[in-house]
């Protein structure tokens, strides 16, 4: 089987348009040609697409579930085509629980006033290297060193470790905890993209864990009262949560935010990305 994409054009055309006269003129042909066109489709697929009387085209059942593929399969298509050719006229960043915090706007207005002719997007992907391996981004947000080779990445910024809770729990009324306030509590963490694990604690001290890959759903279960987490600042900022509060770890070494890239192709904004972010930190 051998569908070619102008046989797809050709379909939704006569669809759209109604009858092979106006599909010709529409995708610029021969009326003969988009007779041929079809024809061929049918052939590869073995099915009959359209039915023609003498006053009007119009899909069979099966040909409307093609259409309806034909539609998708040509719509990725110029989302590839866009892709490929829009040059670096694009910067793609990637994280996957929170962006930069409380910096993210002011980074987004800033890049605006500074590069207009690149377009800024930020992108959630809840992966280990928050959408970089996917290809989903250019540059990736991430909150703890990556060991594949294929990267490389710098530090922007640090940010402090915060505990989530409960509102009404007792480390509630604290202004800071340690991290031997959360012997004998639960944590939730997310072992994928969290850059929290049990290694912060002795061996003799370390809490017991749940897993969630997710931080809608983290803050739901901390909600409850019967998980606590343990976070980078910039969750804090970019997910207020009522029922949910946040206090400063103060025992701890905070966390080392770094702008991830493909070592071997790296996008021509990502230095310009990495000096913005920078100078944001360090106002701050």
């Amino acid at each position: 089987m051998n569908v070619e994409l102008r046989q797809l054009r050709c379909l939704v055309a006569i669809v759209d348009e109604g009858t092979f006269t106006d599909a010709a003129i529409a995708l610029g042909v021969s009326q003969a040609a988009v007779s041929r066109t079809l024809a061929s489709l049918e052939r590869s697929l073995g099915v009959r697409l359209l039915r023609r009387t003498s006053r009007e085209v119009a899909p069979t059942a099966t040909g409307l579930r093609v259409v309806a593929h034909a539609r998708r399969v040509l719509g990725e298509v110029e989302d590839l085509v866009r892709e490929a050719t829009s040059g670096h006229t694009l910067l793609r960043i990637g994280y996957a629980w929170s962006a930069v915090g409380r910096h993210t706007l002011a980074f987004q207005r800033r890049w605006a006033a500074a590069h207009p002719g690149t377009e800024l997007h930020l992108v959630r992907v809840p992966s280990a290297t928050a959408g970089l391996a996917e290809g989903a981004c250019d540059l990736a947000v991430v909150r703890r060193s990556l060991d594949d080779r294929r990267f490389d990445s710098a530090i922007v910024g640090l940010e402090r470790r915060m505990c989530a809770m409960a509102s009404d729990d007792p480390l509630a009324r604290r202004r800071s905890v340690r991290l031997a306030d959360f012997t004998g509590r639960t944590l939730l963490i997310d072992r994928r993209t969290g850059t929290t694990t049990t290694e912060l604690w002795p061996p003799e001290a370390r809490p017991a864990t749940e897993e969630t890959h997710d931080v809608d759903d983290w803050l739901t279960l901390i909600s409850t009262g019967r998980c606590v987490g343990m976070t980078a600042e910039s969750t804090a900022n970019q997910y207020p949560r009522p029922g949910v509060v946040y206090r400063p770890v103060r025992d701890v070494e905070p966390i080392a935010v770094r702008l991830a890239w493909w070592r071997q192709d790296p996008h021509p904004a990502t230095q310009a990305a990495i000096e913005l972010l920078t100078a944001l930190y360090r106002r701050a």
